[in-house]
C-alpha cells in the first residue's frame, strides 16, 4: 500500500505514513490525528501511545500463576527408596549395632529429600501476564523480578525421561533482562502448555510493538 501525501510504500495496517506523518486510513480511530504536517516522529510516536491507552490497548491481562511442582520429585522418591532398600539389606546382613547407623542414615536422607521438597515449594513462585513475567524468590526475605514479555529472546524447556510421563520440566527463559539474562524453573507443571503461553505470548507482543511503531 502506497502512502496518498508522499507515495511512500507502508504496510497495510499501518494508520499514518512513517516517512511524511500522512493519515492513510481516514475511518480508523486507533491513534489520533497529528497536531501538524511538521509534528516530528517522537511526537507522533507519544501521540501513537497516548491513543493506544486511552483505548484500553495496554491494559494489562492475568494469564498464568505457578510454582514448583512436587511431581518434579518423583525421581528423587524413587532413588531414596532404592537406597532404602539397599540400606536395610546391608543392615540385615551386618546385623548389630549396624542397625542403628543404618536407620539414622535412613532419616538424614528422607529428611533432605521433605526438606528440599518443601523448600522449593514455599520459595518460588511464577506469574505471567500478557506484558510481564513475574517471579517471586525466597522465604523469609522476598524479592520479586520482572521480565518484559518483548525482552525475552527465546523459550526452551526439558524433561527427564520419569519427567515426561508427569507431564513437568525445566522451562529457560533467555531474555536481555540484566538481572536474569537466563532464568531457569525447574518443576513446572504442565511444561510443554507453558513454554508454549510464554513463547506465544513473547510473539505476539512483539508484532503488536512492531506493527505500532511502523504504523506511527
Amino acid at each position: 500500500m502506497r502512502c496518498p501525501g508522499c507515495g511512500a510504500d507502508v504496510v497495510e495496517q499501518a494508520v499514518f505514513c512513517h516517512k511524511c506523518g500522512e493519515r492513510i486510513n481516514p475511518d480508523a480511530a486507533d491513534f489520533p490525528s497529528p497536531a501538524d504536517e511538521s509534528s516530528s516522529p517522537a511526537e507522533r510516536l507519544r501521540q501513537g501511545l497516548t491513543g493506544q491507552q486511552d483505548n484500553g490497548g495496554d491494559e494489562e491481562e492475568h494469564l498464568w500463576k505457578g510454582g514448583y511442582c512436587s511431581k518434579a520429585m518423583i525421581g528423587a522418591w524413587i532413588a531414596s527408596g532404592l537406597i532404602t532398600a539397599a540400606l536395610l539389606g546391608v543392615a540385615i546382613w551386618l546385623g548389630g549395632w549396624v542397625w542403628w547407623a543404618v536407620l539414622a542414615a535412613i532419616a538424614v536422607l528422607w529428611v533432605y529429600q521433605l526438606g528440599k521438597l518443601c523448600y522449593r515449594r514455599w520459595s518460588v513462585r511464577y506469574q505471567l501476564t500478557n506484558q510481564r513475567f513475574i517471579h517471586e524468590t525466597g522465604i523469609l526475605r522476598r524479592v520479586t523480578d520482572r521480565i518484559e514479555v518483548i525482552d525475552m529472546d527465546d523459550i526452551a524447556f526439558e524433561q527427564s525421561f520419569i519427567e515426561r510421563f508427569v507431564g513437568v520440566g525445566t522451562i529457560r527463559i533467555s531474555s536481555s533482562d540484566r538481572t536474569h539474562p537466563e532464568l531457569v524453573m525447574p518443576g513446572i507443571e504442565n511444561v510443554k502448555e507453558v513454554a508454549g503461553m510464554l513463547d506465544d505470548k513473547r510473539r505476539a507482543e512483539r508484532r503488536r510493538r512492531g506493527l505500532h511503531i511502523e504504523s506511527i
